[in-house]
């Protein structure tokens, strides 16, 4: 029985034991800041196949100085992380000097997040969304999709291995982070640490597409002022509310027009790039008045190649305009702040050896190669191009679409191919053999 086939073989044989462990994970409330048990859970995992496990804690006081850091508002009490290192049998790039690594002997993270969004109303879940249920070939909950099934995946792609077995040259790492949702503290952790690789793979819901390249995305907050009155004498007052209109106006022209005049042809929908999007409204405080003041909060798109300081500059300016538009504006002008989550674009070029690795292992699996294209969302990709200086790659089971929603769910057989793609992965991107039992 060649390689590939024993690697298939036996990822098929853990398909109930990978399911059992995915519902367990989603099972874990981890809202930020509650990841603790879930981490731990995941570490035992890894140590159940001797993985050698390091728990690495966020703390603030080593990651505020840093210019990827986003404060996310969390408390940093027992934020810890998971890094299981699977060492190889030969030196890679943490303790080689050179830059270049050797295509013999390389080393590979594999990331993922266990954060999770908040579920919204549970009484629009067909499921409990911490109930794991199991329907038609389709694990439901919370963190289903984004991303637990990529860890689990990757933990049962490094467990089947080591059943067959096999010994990796290079060194194989595996990460499940925090905080990824809201800024990234978890893998800017484990860089901070010094733990590093010749490539990473992010297991994100990318419907087992390559995704090499990420747009950015930024937190913003705009607060405007109005003037209150009773509701009677409504035109005697200021809206908030109506101020508000004519700048949300503009910010979906701007959205437009930023698109229109952005000519990458490399994600699935030309007009849906780097996005802008309001996604919270606050305003008033009585029914029967006025509404003095209104609080937009949301996300701001940046283009790959774009620098964070141009997007911030261009709704400022945006901004600026509508105001001066306006007589109450002009005087009052709405205030703009930048906090939390602060996404810069990550990108590894589509040539990358890990791009065409990842797909040469997908194929084997699949069938076919698998598409390339970037996302329009942010992730810790970035974290590894821009300050670990390392390629990364997003590939991972489960459709985006449906993270963050109430419907979440991942098709168990994405898990499950992803899982043999993975495996098959480190045993051409690491090198290695069978040992014999």
């Amino acid at each position: 029985m060649n390689a590939s086939l024993k690697i298939f073989t036996e990822i098929d044989r853990l398909r109930s034991s990978m399911t059992m462990f995915l519902q367990r994970l989603v099972q874990f409330p981890t809202l930020p800041g509650e990841e603790q048990a879930a981490q731990h859970f995941l570490a035992d995992k890894l140590r159940s196949f001797h993985c050698d496990v390091k728990i690495l804690k966020s703390e603030f006081s080593a990651l505020q100085h840093h210019p990827a850091f986003s404060d996310d508002g969390v408390s940093f009490d027992n934020r810890i992380n998971v890094v299981g290192t699977w060492k190889g049998t030969e030196p890679t790039r943490s303790s080689r000097k050179e830059r270049e690594p050797d295509s013999r002997t390389r080393s590979l993270i594999l990331n993922g997040h266990m954060d999770v969004v908040p579920i919204g109303n549970p009484a629009l879940w067909k499921f409990p969304p911490w109930s794991g249920a199991v329907e038609n070939g389709k694990l439901h909950g919370r963190g289903a999709c984004d991303m637990k099934a990529g860890l689990t995946a990757a933990v049962f792609a490094i467990e089947a291995l080591h059943n067959l077995g096999f010994q990796p040259r290079g060194d194989v790492l595996f990460e499940s982070v925090i905080g990824e949702e809201s800024g990234g503290v978890g893998t800017l952790t484990t860089l901070i640490h010094g733990v590093r690789a010749d490539a990473a793979v992010i297991m994100e819901p990318t419907r087992l597409r390559s995704c090499p390249v990420h747009a950015g995305a930024l937190s913003f907050r705009i607060k405007i002022s109005g003037r209150a009155i009773h509701a009677s004498m409504k035109r005697f007052g200021i809206s908030a509310v109506e101020k508000f209109q004519q700048i949300f106006a503009a910010i979906e022209a701007l959205d437009r027009d930023r698109h229109q005049h952005y000519e990458n042809k490399i994600f699935e929908f030309n007009d849906n790039v780097a996005p802008i999007s309001i996604g919270i409204v606050t305003a008033g405080d009585w029914l029967s008045t006025v509404p003095e003041t209104l609080v937009a909060e949301g996300r701001f798109g940046v283009f790959p190649g774009e620098t964070t300081a141009s997007a911030r500059e261009a709704l400022a300016n945006c901004l600026e305009k509508v105001s001066a538009a306006d007589e109450w504006l002009k005087t009052n002008p709405p205030t703009l702040e930048w906090f939390e989550g602060q996404f810069e674009p990550g990108q590894t070029s589509f040539q990358d050896p890990i791009v065409e690795a990842l797909s040469d292992a997908h194929s084997a699996v699949m069938g076919a190669a698998p598409k390339v294209q970037g996302v329009p969302y942010g992730s810790d990709l970035r974290l590894f191009t821009e300050h670990g200086k390392f390629p990364a790659v997003l590939y991972g089971p489960g459709d985006v679409a449906f993270a963050h929603t109430v419907e979440e769910f991942v098709e168990l057989e994405e898990v499950f191919a992803c899982a043999k793609v993975l495996a098959l992965l480190v045993t051409e991107w690491c090198g290695g053999e069978f040992i014999a039992r």
